[in-house]
């Protein structure tokens, strides 16, 4: 178990093998490494929380949970950094962005994350049908 301090949370107490590990970090947050996924209310939105940066945290969701167009190519070489042998161990989630009344989505820059041993990367979407401020498509979802 490891404790850290958030300044959304407070003190949180984890096992080791909860931590996501991010080798190269987020876009904007090269340094910031370490997450844990944790449940967002009663959906299935969750927050993505550095382990090193108290202030750190993001909302995420599964893209298909609110674009079912939501399409992403996976590069082998993508796959081979996260030590991917079986897709049904990927996930992929989105990070929302909520300004005001206004949530977005960032479908550009996605995060992988191998379920099986933690390690996770943000990739860069081609698909451009989507955007790092795709909105939401269902305005009654709740966050």
């Amino acid at each position: 178990m490891i404790s850290f301090d958030t300044t959304r949370f407070g003190r949180l107490e984890v096992a080791k093998d909860k931590i996501i590990n991010f080798p190269n970090g987020l876009i904007g947050f090269p340094e910031v490494k370490r997450f844990i996924l944790m449940d967002y209310k009663d959906t299935s939105l969750k927050w993505l929380q550095s382990v090193d940066e108290p202030d750190v945290a993001f909302i995420v969701t599964h893209p298909l949970d609110l674009f079912p167009d939501f399409s992403l190519k996976i590069e082998s070489y993508t796959k081979s950094l996260l030590e991917i042998d079986n897709e049904e161990n990927m996930v992929t989630f989105a990070i929302l962005r909520v300004d005001g009344e206004n949530v977005t989505a960032n479908l550009q820059g996605p995060l992988l994350i191998n379920s099986m041993n933690k390690k996770g990367m943000q990739v860069v979407n081609d698909d451009t049908r989507f955007s790092c401020k795709t909105p939401l498509n269902n305005p009654e979802t709740e966050l």
